[in-house]
This record gives C-alpha cells, structure tokens and sequence, in this order.
C-alpha cells in the first residue's frame, strides 16, 4: 500500500470572548455557553470513535471564572483525554488590527494561560476567523484586511508568523489562497483546487494550510474519499458552539458520518489520524 493521508482534527474553542468579537452582522452574539456543553458531548463521541484532535483554545478561558468564558477545569479534560492544545489568541482578537506589541502580546499570554493550565507545552496556534489572509509572496490578497487597517501597522501572514516563531510556537494553521483561485471560485461558484497539504514555512515557521471548508459537509466527505490513500495533510475542522445546531454544517448529524468514513478509511487506506505535534516531532 502506498503511503496514505493524514487526517488532522481541529475544534476552535472561542467560548464567549469569541462571540464577543463576532464580525457576522449583528455584532457581538450569545452562544459562548454552548462550546463548554458541546465540548463534553465532543470529547465523548472522540473517545467512541478513538479520533484524537487539536483544540485550539482562547487562552482566557483557561482563566479562573465561569461559563460562559471560563473553564479551566474542561481544557484540562480536553489535554488529558489525548487532545493537543493549541492557542486561538488570549481574547480571540482579530490579528489584522493589531500592532507588532499588541500581537506579541496576545501570542505570549494565551501561549503561558494555557501552559500554567495543562502543565505542558503550547506549539500550535490557530488564528482567530482565520486570519490574516494577506499573504502577497503567494499570491493571497485580502481586500477587507488591507481596507480595514489602512494607515497603520497591519498584521499579514509573514508577520503573523515571524511573531509566532519568536514567541515560542512551532505551527501555524493557515488559510491563504491566491487570487487567482478565489477568482476561478467566484466565477463557476464553486471551491476549487482542493488537495492534500504539506507542511511548508512561513518566517520559518512550520504551517499547514487548509483544504476544507469548515464543517462536515460533502466537500470534506469527497476530500476523505478521494485523497485518503494518497500522502499528505487532510485538515477538517468546526467550532463545538455549532455542534447542537441542526442546521449546521458542523452539528452532529453532519459529524457522526465523518466519524465513521475516517474510521472505515483508516481500515481500508490506511488513513492516518495526527495532530499538529505529531506532524513536527514525526511521531
């Protein structure tokens, strides 16, 4: 058998410093309760299904307090059941805005929250909304970043990178695309050009860029089915707050049949599950 796929996990855990910040018409929402609820039906099905994965968690959370911002007690559960722990920011900001002290800032403190929390290291981050996007060496141009901060210091992908790698991380999940692929999207109405990711550097930070929408829809279930035996980084990912919402492409009705492809492509192809840690230290 030729070398199959890895298949990488992610939850981002905003809890409610995520739906503070939310920039879907309407501002700030109140679903910060759900992710803590969710995420032990989560954790649950992980474990039925022995799929490890990575959450990436706002490093306030794991603050002293109460829902529907805090929970440090679930963030340790969510380490010791085998999950990786990654950054998503300390207060789930929007990087683009933020000045180089101001990122370091949020890098550094989410970074030692979390640590001080599980006891272990933080590698991986995940950047709130999925951005920055601007990434001009690959073509990536983001019209609603470049407008939003005109006039003063932005944070692109470079930086965004290059303050990661001199905060302590090792691993970015990225989400650029050129523009010619956005171009070609917007014209047939479709994604297009989805594949299998390598690892690659950013201001020789190791990153990994996605290849599915978030959720668990028929995109990433044609992803899985397709490339599953071929080598390479298959990312899928949701939010847990979405979990309990039946309309949602990330709810459980959607997530359940993803479960059970990977573990019928892990049998058949030979699929593998990893986390952004297993992927740098080989493991």
């Amino acid at each position: 058998m030729s070398q199959a796929a890895n298949l990488l996990f992610f939850w981002d855990y905003d809890t409610q410093w995520g739906a503070d910040r939310s920039r879907t018409p309407g501002g700030a929402k109140a679903w910060g309760y759900l992710e803590f609820e969710n995420t032990d039906r989560l954790l649950d099905l992980h474990a039925q299904y022995d799929i490890k994965a990575c959450f990436a968690v706002v490093g306030a959370a794991a603050l002293p307090g109460e829902h529907p911002y805090h929970d440090p007690q679930q963030i340790k559960r969510i380490y010791t059941a085998g999950h990786e722990i990654a950054s998503h920011s300390f207060k789930h900001e929007w990087l683009p805005a933020l000045n180089p002290d101001q990122l370091r800032g949020t890098l550094s403190e989410s970074k030692e929250t979390l640590e001080r929390c599980i006891g272990a290291e933080v590698i991986s981050f995940v950047p709130p909304f999925d951005m920055p996007m601007d990434y001009p060496q690959a073509l990536s141009f983001n019209l609603t970043e470049r407008r939003e901060v005109r006039g003063k210091p932005r944070t692109d992908l470079f930086r965004l990178c290059e303050a990661l790698r001199e905060t302590g991380y090792q691993f970015c999940r990225v989400n650029y695309r050129p523009f010619y692929i956005r171009l070609l999207e917007k014209l047939t109405k479709r994604r297009i050009g989805d594949r299998p990711s390598h690892l690659a550097h950013i201001a020789g930070l190791h990153t990994l860029r996605t290849n599915t929408p978030p959720g668990f829809g028929e995109i990433t279930l044609n992803l899985l089915e397709k490339f599953s035996s071929q080598p390479g980084n298959i990312i899928v990912y949701g939010h847990p707050h979405h979990l309990s919402k039946a309309s949602s492409p990330e709810s459980e009705a959607y997530l359940i049949p993803v479960f059970e492809k990977i573990n019928q492509l892990r049998v058949e192809k030979g699929l593998q599950i990893k986390t952004p840690r297993d992927l740098i230290t080989g493991n």
